[in-house]
């Protein structure tokens, strides 16, 4: 009994697939053929176990010829013929041999016959249109070097018609799109390139939605987005005389000016004089902190009620530029390696409802190089390395300008200039809080390799790996140096009267130990295998282990809280890795795809995973790295025996919490587990339903 099973493969060009390839193999007397599709790949459905030969060729490529043990995949990178083999091809001269004697034959009207039919191929066509001349031997004075042209200009014409297609293959699959100069003399080149460019303008663009009702005028603003690409062989002059691989390179640019319209409740001038909707303030009683702060509010500019009463159009700034190129190459029979580089650089200006213009840039590059080794048409090993880095940057309006808290009279914040600014105020009543964006400067770097292998035996499809991270994370900046003051009107009844009065409700401020270098390990591994158990039902299993270290500080600065039985008590604990690493993270895979029934198009598909929430160990270090007695980090609350007030709301008093975060040394990794279940079928009229 003979045993039938597919076999298929890919073919490529410089690592790019290549359509309408010939593939032919050949068992003893037995010889079947086929072509590549759109995505250079093909298939033989039903080969008899054993060794086959295949050849793939296709014309200007050198062919390929070798053995192939079934149902084995296979994969085929052709090379170009060179240059010299091509215009030899073209210009060499076959003699002919002298055309036999054949009898003029009698001509008869033929009897009208059936049209040929769309069916049919180019061969036939041509063959029911041919006249009985159509045989006769060429006139003497026709050369040999004339009949020689002819057949190779026919051949090369031949090499396009595909599946029988007589319109030299522009309707095919494997037709090429339509470009500017593709009707051009001599060979084309293999050098692409592309130009894109988008613009938009205010002018043709409708006026931003008013939540208000007001008509707020439209502001000038543009977007303009550009695309230049190129890519093609590698060639170096008298270094590479043969095409050493492909390259790409893209590069984007965007300028862009945004608009939006935004909304806020500003304190009307009765409230600045001190006259509210259920007291009046003296003007002698109002805190000079408080009217220095106030003159940062602007003044409303229409009624609105108790939600709204200013609106105004903002204009925000985004200029980014992004390079991308990639290059690879074939080393032999058994190896390709490729790599990417990629660079990026935004600028953006940020305007705030109080008119605070903030400014950031962002830069980062990253890298990857990759190689793959094929041990044979089954088995094959990937390694890979990838660098990154970011720098990111943001500026707020007043820093290094003007330092508004000391002209306030606000004391206790940070005072370095490059935190200069207001405090941030905080309304419980719906008054726009007063707020700027905090001076930070941050590097962030990630290099790893990654190594991972696929093996194909019978119906499983096996694929494994490990891979490494180092992960950096450089911070200069700081949590809350300007201090933020809380107006929530418990004492009075009105947050907006205690804030005329300079009597917050609470403050809190977090400043020092601005420099922080943080340090994280990461590890994985992996197995899984894709089962076909039979035509209508796969199985997907696979299992993962996960470590995330904790993040640590290099010079050991970080702090954790000792919790004395009942939290009555809390000593600061100063160390560079608070917490144990948490080994432990497994997480299963499970997915199924069943169609149930061989005549429906119906498929049923599952899926079971564990996923570990691993973004927290970031976000506690900074937390730890913000606290005493490192930096200066309290909250306090207002109080008859200590009142707070806005000069000196950042000074510990009796209701201080001097240091407020602690975390268990033996935290563990949060996780969750997703199920998923979907029903899917097509319907008439070419819906589809997905339940």
């Amino acid at each position: 009994m003979t045993l039938l099973a597919e076999h298929h493969g890919v073919v490529r060009f410089g690592g790019l697939p290549l359509p309408g390839a010939t593939v032919t193999a050949s068992q003893g007397d037995k010889k079947v053929s086929t072509i590549t599709d759109p995505q250079g790949a093909y298939r033989f459905p039903d080969l008899a176990d054993g060794s086959w030969t295949v050849e793939v060729g296709m014309q200007l490529f050198t062919p390929e010829r070798r053995e192939v043990a079934v149902p084995a995949s296979a994969e085929w990178d052709l090379q170009l013929l060179s240059t010299e083999e091509i215009a030899k091809a073209a210009t060499t001269v076959v003699p002919a041999a002298p055309a036999p004697a054949v009898p003029q034959p009698a001509i008869t009207r033929a009897k009208p016959g059936p049209a040929p039919t769309n069916t049919q191929t180019a061969f036939q066509r041509t063959e029911l249109n041919r006249s009985p001349a159509a045989s006769e031997p060429a006139p003497p004075s026709e050369t040999a070097a004339s009949q020689d042209s002819s057949e190779l200009r026919q051949r090369a014409a031949d090499g396009f018609l595909v599946n029988g297609s007589i319109n030299n293959a522009a309707a095919s699959p494997f037709s090429q799109l339509p470009a500017f100069g593709n009707n051009r003399r001599g060979l084309r080149s293999l050098y692409n390139g592309n130009l894109g460019l988008i613009v938009n303008n205010a002018a043709f663009d409708a006026r931003s939605y008013s939540l208000t009702g007001q008509d707020t005028p439209k502001p000038a603003y543009s977007r303009l987005q550009g695309l230049v690409s190129f890519g093609g062989p590698i060639r170096i002059p008298r270094l590479l005389k043969r095409t050493a691989g492909n390259f790409s390179v893209n590069y984007q640019w965007t300028r862009n000016n945004n608009a939006s319209t935004q909304t806020g409740l500003m304190p009307t001038v009765d409230q600045r004089n001190g006259i509210l909707a259920d007291r009046v303030i003296a003007p002698a009683l109002i805190s000079p902190q408080a009217r220095a702060l106030l003159a940062l509010y602007p003044l409303p500019n229409f009624s609105g009620g108790n939600r709204y009463n200013y609106q105004v159009p903002i204009v925000g700034g985004l200029h980014q530029d992004d390079l991308q190129a990639r290059a690879g190459r074939a080393i032999g029979r058994k190896d390709q390696v490729n790599g990417t580089f990629g660079g990026q650089s935004i600028r953006t200006d940020t305007t705030s409802l109080f008119g605070f213009l903030d400014t950031g840039h962002t830069s980062g590059i990253t890298t990857a190089v990759n190689w793959r080794h094929f041990f044979n048409q089954r088995f094959f090993t990937n390694l890979s390395y990838q660098y990154s880095r970011q720098t990111t940057r943001t500026t707020p309006y007043f820093g290094n300008r003007r330092n508004v808290s000391a002209e306030a009279g606000v004391a206790g914040n940070n005072q370095d200039s490059l935190n200069w600014g207001p405090p941030s105020l905080t309304f419980a009543s719906g008054i726009s809080a007063l707020t700027d964006a905090q001076a930070s400067f941050n590097r962030n770097q990630t290099s790893g390799t990654t190594f991972d292998m696929f093996y194909n035996r019978s119906r499983h499809n096996l694929t494994s790996g490990v891979g490494f991270r180092r992960q950096q994370f450089n911070v200069l900046s700081q949590q809350d140096p300007r201090g933020t003051f809380t107006f929530t009107g418990i004492s009075s009844g009105s947050d907006f009267a205690n804030f005329l009065l300079g009597a917050p409700d609470t403050s809190s401020i977090a400043f020092g130990n601005a420099d922080k270098y943080l340090r994280a390990t990461n590890g994985e591994a992996w197995v899984s295998d894709d089962w076909r158990i039979k035509p209508s039902l796969t199985l997907n299993i696979g299992l993962r282990w996960e470590y995330w270290g904790p993040v640590s500080e290099r010079y050991g600065r970080l702090v954790n809280l000792s919790l004395a039985p009942g939290f009555v008590a809390a000593t600061p604990m100063v160390s560079g890795s608070p917490l144990q690493p948490d080994r432990n993270n497994l997480a299963p895979r499970l997915a199924f795809s069943w169609r149930p029934l061989a005549a429906s198009s119906m498929v049923i598909r599952g899926g079971y995973g564990i996923y570990y929430d691993t973004s927290v160990y970031q976000v506690i270090a900074l937390q730890m790295a913000q606290q005493a007695p490192l930096s200066k980090s309290l909250r306090v609350d207002n109080s008859p025996s200590k009142p707070l007030t806005l000069a000196n709301g950042f000074a510990a008093g009796g209701s201080t919490t001097p240091t407020t975060f602690a975390v268990d040394p033996d935290f563990r990794l949060g996780y969750s587990q997703n199920w998923q279940l979907s029903l899917q079928r097509d319907l008439p009229r070419a819906l589809q339903m997905t339940a």
